[in-house]
């Protein structure tokens, strides 16, 4: 500032081609400012003569050309977070996957921000049933996309899945069952402690639990129940993850090893011990056995010559991964569905592991499931359930895939 015959005068700065970040935030003082007030480029002399940007004949042009506003092939992690104040105009997506190959068709929330630990889609039902450790198990109609009912269980759940007309859901010392032909529920005693998995085969229920057993039920026609058979003993530490295949149960433990059970007899036949952390999730695909630890690895397992299953192959990430998951395609191609603690669901070729798109989360997915027609859920660790489909899915594919 100087003064001229006592008269004030105001030297103004050279403006600045840059967005003042105070008039952003909502606090700038300066009047005038030397910075841009406003998120809208001044345009060059270039994008004067031949049109916005700069392009001609729709083509980029000249030293006046601008990238597009979406310059990073990134999610703003500011929004994911509800914090990102730059709106449109910021430079990162604003959406929940990067990927050309599925699509988001929709986001349901009602879990009062707690994990959801289940999701089960019954054969040929109109309802979705989503568990978390609120305590409730969700019922959502597929044609609405709202919310049918809401059980109540005063207990955390540790897993949610369906066969033929049941649903099971593992809670804290028992497990729940519901027909949902005839509507008729049961409560199954035994577990000790939270029941973390489930799995079925043939006529038996198998669940593992927090004490590290792994207990079994037989169904019985005449009662439309099913009464206690086995409990299976050999981990040292909680039970969180089975499948079943080929005539085999494999189990997941937090003792860093995978068990390998003959279902005929209910004996352990193998103990795999090549994780180093807790193995989170067991999936078998093909001739194949993979499981994922929270030690950053995936693990294919394939049989030898001499009968033992060893890795034949380890994928790395950068974080622990959570739960697996597998289904085809648009093209009936499988495609490999794994979560990582970092928030993200990573989808993978197989068996090649190239990448087919990315999914974010504002917590960790700990649920994921298949549907028909192309559909696949996920469930994450604020409640919200996303609903996803595999885009120009065809009637070959659809055919092929496995609840």
């Amino acid at each position: 500032m100087a003064f001229n015959n006592g008269k004030r005068i105001i030297n103004r700065l050279p403006a600045i081609d840059k967005v003042c970040f105070h008039w952003r935030a909502g606090r700038c003082t300066r009047n005038p400012c030397q910075y841009r007030h406003t998120d809208t480029q001044p345009p060059s002399k270039w994008s004067r003569d031949y049109g916005q940007g700069g392009a001609v004949n729709g083509e980029p042009r000249g030293p006046g050309f601008r990238a597009p506003l979406k310059t990073q092939n990134k999610i703003c992690t500011y929004w994911v977070a509800d914090k990102c104040s730059y709106g449109e105009s910021c430079k990162f997506w604003h959406q929940w996957f990067v990927s050309d190959s599925f699509t988001m068709l929709t986001q349901l929330a009602g879990h009062e921000k707690k994990v959801i630990s289940g999701i089960a889609f019954p054969t040929g039902s109109d309802k979705l049933y989503t568990g978390s450790k609120d305590g409730t198990v969700r019922v959502w109609d597929c044609r609405s996309g709202q919310c049918a009912a809401v059980i109540n269980l005063g207990s955390e759940v540790g897993c949610v899945i369906s066969e033929g007309p049941w649903v099971f859901v593992g809670i804290n010392n028992c497990v729940k069952a519901w027909n949902t032909h005839d509507n008729s529920e049961l409560t199954l005693s035994g577990p000790s402690g939270q029941v973390y998995a489930l799995a079925v085969h043939n006529e038996m229920l198998l669940a593992g639990t927090q004490d590290g057993s792994i207990l079994v039920w037989k169904s019985v026609a005449a009662t439309n129940g099913f009464e206690p058979a086995a409990a299976l003993q050999g981990h040292s530490a909680s039970v969180v993850t089975l499948v079943v295949g080929a005539n085999r149960l494999y189990s997941g433990s937090m003792d860093n090893t995978i068990r390998v059970w003959e279902l005929e007899t209910l004996q352990c036949i193998y103990t795999l011990t090549d994780h180093t952390s807790v193995v989170m999730s067991v999936l078998c695909w093909d001739q194949y056995l993979l499981s994922c630890s929270l030690d950053k690895t995936i693990k294919v397992w394939a049989l030898t010559m001499s009968g033992n299953l060893e890795v034949v192959y380890t994928h790395r990430e950068e974080h622990g991964l959570l739960a697996l998951s597998g289904m085809p395609d648009a093209q009936g191609k499988p495609v490999l569905i794994c979560s990582c603690n970092d928030n993200t669901v990573r989808l993978y070729d197989l068996p090649s592991f190239s990448e087919r798109g990315k999914i974010y989360a504002k917590k960790e997915t700990r649920a994921i499931q298949t549907g028909p027609g192309g559909l696949f859920f996920t469930g994450d660790g604020n409640g919200d359930l996303k609903v996803w489909k595999w885009s120009e899915q065809s009637p070959e594919a659809a055919s092929t895939i496995q609840q």
